[in-house]
Parts: structure tokens; C-alpha cells; sequence
């Protein structure tokens, strides 16, 4: 009797300083309190009716909350109220550092968290690689760590969420620079310890881009040893892999063995199968992805809902002609025997990414994104045929002359809307810009980055064309694949769902005017529809206006 007597007593206590709790809650005002909306809530679920108040850039609580005291209330009726969106390729944060105004390309589209990086990354550094121009930059780096860089980014304010990874291209030209060699054991434990560093430094994994010199280069065994030592710190390891068309399914093979043998989590980047005759192999590659996942590889990959692909020009030269280096590759440019064996290698042969072939060997099909600033910048977005017919020269005279000047970004068409709707339908594909943050007024300050319209229209495409117009996915779903799926995949796990604890990044927009307005031939355009983005808790875009709050987080792996 003495001992239920003592436990009814303890669940009186219990229930009285839940209630107590429960009232001093109520009693303190929400920063924010979103009311009327349709949650969907980013985890698949389908949408509910509720409100969201939000207090200390987290949010407090989800329920019926109208009436309740907040510094500033947002009516959502006839809204849908979501997670921020989160982009798994965001190019660079370089951008961020140069212009704050840029971060709004990414914002304006629903954006509040942008994972960068691929082949190449801003850290580490060494004297020799710091001192090598980036292109568009008028300064100097002055970091060599990404601890370094990373307060330098938080010291300068950022509207958005950013995080990190280190690309092992850029570790290979620390130590061995960007010819065709193999590393050392003695070169390889310094690549090693690079990438120690950067984990420890934050980085959320390693990343390869294995079409480009000389990202190339590295063999598979180098790659595992890398990622062992990523997956030490709980990293992942992300690639824009080594083939996307005619050995597609080798190349998934090679991320998956990796994943297996250096026991990491893998996502592939912006998955394709570019040229006609190796389109049917994308329903073949989601079905090899799906089946290692059922093996217990945790592998993802994301999409961006364009026909066009993006890459530097001189993705379309045989890897080979760079084993001597970039300066050494421009040089031989000079003699016209080089450039016969060129043309002759992309007119005949595929043993390696042959783009050119995957366009349908032609050039009309090739459109110029952006030449650079050592460019002509008249040659935007007009195809390379185009641009030959306008100088009234060869369009492989166009090709060469681009090519020795830098490193032009071009969009191939390369593949088709089937495949799309096919990756968009498999549940662990999410979405990615593959483009950096660009100011429209200041477009300089991109760095020679991507200007074709994902930058700007990625995930407002996805929520008009694939869920509105096409039916092809729900909107719950899409919101899924722009929310708490990528964060998982980063390890975000604060992030990407709406529920009380997690940190506010939130959207609140009518699905039936959301809009991407960028098109190939004007890129440069903000998305619509997207009325209150809040990052941290803190109104980034209201009512459809930039505040200019610098209230993004530059998130570190831990």
C-alpha cells in the first residue's frame, strides 16, 4: 500500500512539473510564429494543419498556437509551410566571402543550406597552390587550413548554411601537383594526413571529380586509402564519378567498392547517363544503386532536373594530353598537328568521357555558359556553331581558341526528360545546383562559376515542372528530397524536418505559384514564389524582400 502510495505521489509530481513547464513555455513569446499553413514536415509525411512558433533560431513548438504572443507573426494560410531546402552541390563558398548578395541565387529558390566542394576545394593550401590565381579573384589566399578559412567565412558573415568537404584533387596537387604520377607511400601518408586535418578541421567527407586532370589521375586504391581515413572522423565520400555514359555501371561499381572497402557512406553527384545510346542505362544504374543498398551499402546520389550538363570545355580533350600538366597541354595547343590528333581522337574514338560523341558530334549542341574573364563575353550563350558562324571561322577553330584561353563552362545536351523522371522517382535521389552562389548585378564575383540557369532554378523546377505540371512525384516527396534526405546524407542531424528542436530553417510558399524563371539563354534570374525564408529563425527573405540578415551558420562536421 506504502509503495502505490508513493508511486501515485511521484506521477502527481511528474504531471505537476510537466504542467509547470508547460505553462512557462506558453507564457514566453515566440520570436517567430508561422500560423494557418500545411506542414509538410519533410520527412514524407503527408501534409497536416498546424502552426510553428519559433524561439532562438530553433523551433519551440508545432500545434495550435494562434493567439500566442511573438515578436512577429506570419499568416501561411494558403501556404505550405516546409523545411529549408538543402543543396548537395553548391559549387563554392568563395562567392560568400566576395559578395553576401550572391547567397540570394540559392535563397530566392528555397535554399538555406549548400554543401561545396568536388574535385577541387578551397582547403587545404600550400605556398605554391595559394599563389595560383583564381579565376575572377582580385586578391590573394591568404589560409592554408579549412579551420582558417572557415573562421574566415564566419568572421564575414553568411546568409546561409554552408558546409564543407575536402576534395582530393585538391590534396593530389598539394603533394604531387597535377601531372600523371602515382603517389610515393611517402606522398600518399602526407595526402593522408591532409585529409585528417580538414575532417578534423570540420569537413563532413572527401569528394572526387574524376573526368578532370588531375582528379583523373587517381586510381581507385588511392581513393580507398583516402576515404579510410575520412570514414575514421564518420566522413562520407562523394564523387562526380569517373564515366557517366558508356561504362556508367563500372563507374557506380568503383564508388561502391569504395564504400565497402573503406567502410564509408558514398552519394554520387548529379547522377546521368549522357548520350542517346546509353540513356535505357539509367534505369539499370537506379537498380544497381537500389541493390547495394539492400546489401548494406549506404549509397546515395542526387539529380538536377536539366537536360543540359555542365563541365569546363577541356572536359572534351582525352585526360592523356594533360599527363604533363595544364601549362604544358596549353603550349602544345600551338602546333597544328596537336590539334588534328585532338579532333581526330573526338571524332573517332570513346575510350574515355568523349562528350563531344554524347552530344551527337555536334557542335550546335554544345552551348557556352560562360567564357571566363579572359574570354569573349559575347560568346554567352550562343552555342560553339553559333559562335563560329558569328566569326565566321570553323567551330573547331572556336573550340581550340576557347580552350587555350582557359577553361570555358559549357552545357551539353546530353540527355533526355525519361531519365530524369525515372532518378526522381527512386527514393534516394536528392537535388543539387551543381552551381556556386551568383549576384546577378555582380556576376563577376561568381569566379568563373556555372551561369546556366540551375544556379538559379534548381529546386523552384522541381516543385513547377516535376510536381505541379507532371504529376511525377508528390509534393511531400520532392520536399523530402530537398530536405531530410540530403541532410541525413550530411549528417545534419538538427536539420531538415520540421520538429520542435531542430534549427529553424524554414520556407513558406504557395506550391501553385513557386517558378524558375532562368533559361539557358538568360540565366541570370531569380526564382519566384518563395515569400519567407527564414534561416536560423531569422527572416532572410520577407514577403518576397531580401532583409539582408547574415544569419547562416557555417556548419562543421563533428
Amino acid at each position: 500500500m506504502r509503495r502505490a502510495t508513493v508511486f501515485f505521489l511521484a506521477c502527481c509530481l511528474l504531471f505537476a512539473t510537466h504542467a509547470a513547464a508547460q505553462a512557462n513555455s506558453a507564457a514566453k513569446p515566440f520570436d517567430v510564429l508561422i500560423t494557418g499553413g500545411r506542414i509538410v514536415d519533410g520527412a514524407g509525411n503527408p501534409w497536416f494543419g498546424a502552426d510553428v512558433g519559433i524561439r532562438d533560431g530553433v523551433i519551440a513548438e508545432i500545434g495550435s498556437l494562434a493567439g500566442r504572443s511573438a515578436g512577429r507573426t506570419i499568416d501561411a494560410r494558403g501556404s505550405v509551410v516546409t523545411p529549408g531546402f538543402i543543396d548537395m552541390m553548391g559549387g563554392s563558398s568563395l562567392p560568400l566571402l566576395l559578395d553576401p548578395v550572391s547567397a540570394e541565387s540559392k535563397l530566392r529558390q528555397g535554399i538555406t543550406t549548400m554543401m561545396v566542394g568536388e574535385g577541387d576545394s578551397l582547403a587545404p593550401q600550400n605556398d605554391r597552390t595559394a599563389a595560383q590565381d583564381i579565376e575572377g579573384a582580385s586578391f590573394k589566399i591568404s589560409w592554408r587550413t579549412y579551420a582558417q578559412y572557415l573562421a574566415l567565412l564566419e568572421k564575414k558573415g553568411v546568409a546561409m548554411n554552408v558546409i564543407h568537404n575536402v576534395g582530393a584533387t585538391q590534396v593530389r596537387e598539394i603533394v604531387i601537383g597535377d601531372e600523371d604520377k602515382a603517389p610515393t607511400p611517402q606522398q600518399l601518408a602526407e595526402m593522408k594526413s591532409l585529409v585528417a586535418q580538414a575532417m578534423k578541421d570540420g569537413s563532413v567527407g572527401l569528394s572526387t571529380a574524376l573526368i578532370y586532370p588531375p582528379g583523373t589521375f587517381a586510381k581507385t586504391e588511392e581513393l580507398i586509402e583516402l576515404s579510410k581515413v575520412a570514414a575514421q572522423y564518420g566522413g562520407v565520400y562523394f564523387s562526380h564519378m569517373r564515366n557517366e555514359s558508356t561504362h556508367l555501371l563500372e563507374a557506380i561499381q568503383e564508388v561502391i567498392r569504395i564504400g565497402k572497402e573503406a567502410g564509408i557512406p558514398v552519394h554520387i553527384y548529379h547522377l546521368k547517363a549522357a548520350g542517346e545510346e546509353n540513356w535505357p542505362l539509367m534505369e539499370q544504374a537506379l537498380k544497381l544503386i537500389q541493390q547495394a543498398r539492400e546489401q548494406g551499402v549506404d549509397i546515395t546520389a542526387d539529380i538536377y532536373p536539366y537536360i543540359r550538363n555542365g563541365l569546363g570545355l577541356r572536359a572534351l580533350v582525352h585526360p592523356r594530353h594533360f599527363a604533363a600538366g595544364s601549362d604544358a597541354f596549353v603550349k602544345s595547343l600551338a602546333a597544328p598537328s596537336f590539334r588534328r590528333e585532338i579532333r581526330r581522337e573526338m571524332e573517332t574514338t570513346s575510350d574515355w568521357e568523349n562528350w563531344y560523341r554524347w552530344v551527337g558530334s555536334n557542335w550546335d549542341n554544345v552551348l557556352i555558359s560562360s567564357v571566363g574573364p579572359k574570354g569573349d563575353a559575347s560568346l554567352n550563350g550562343l552555342s560553339v556553331q553559333a559562335a563560329a558562324k558569328r566569326r565566321n571561322v570553323d567551330p573547331w577553330d572556336v573550340f581550340f581558341d576557347l580552350i587555350k584561353q582557359g577553361d570555358p563552362f559549357v552545357s551539353p545536351k546530353s540527355m533526355n526528360e525519361g531519365q530524369k523522371q525515372a532518378a526522381l522517382r527512386a527514393s534516394f535521389v536528392s537535388i543539387d545546383c551543381d552551381a556556386a552562389p551568383i549576384n546577378p548585378a555582380n556576376s563577376a564575383a561568381s569566379l568563373g562559376q556555372s551561369s546556366a540557369p540551375r544556379a538559379f532554378g534548381t529546386f523552384a523546377r522541381i516543385l513547377a515542372k516535376y510536381v505541379r505540371e507532371e504529376h511525377v512525384i508528390s509534393l511531400e516527396d520532392a520536399v523530402r528530397k530537398m530536405s531530410s534526405l540530403p541532410a541525413n546524407s550530411l549528417k545534419l542531424f538538427d536539420r531538415g524536418r520540421l520538429s520542435p528542436g531542430f534549427r529553424a530553417d524554414i520556407l513558406v510558399f504557395d506550391p501553385a505559384k513557386v517558378q524558375d524563371t532562368a533559361t539557358f539563354d538568360k540565366p541570370l534570374s531569380y526564382s519566384v514564389g518563395f515569400d519567407y525564408v527564414l534561416v536560423n529563425g531569422t527572416l532572410v527573405i520577407d514577403n518576397n524582400r531580401s532583409t539582408g540578415a547574415l544569419s547562416g551558420s557555417v556548419l562543421r562536421h563533428q
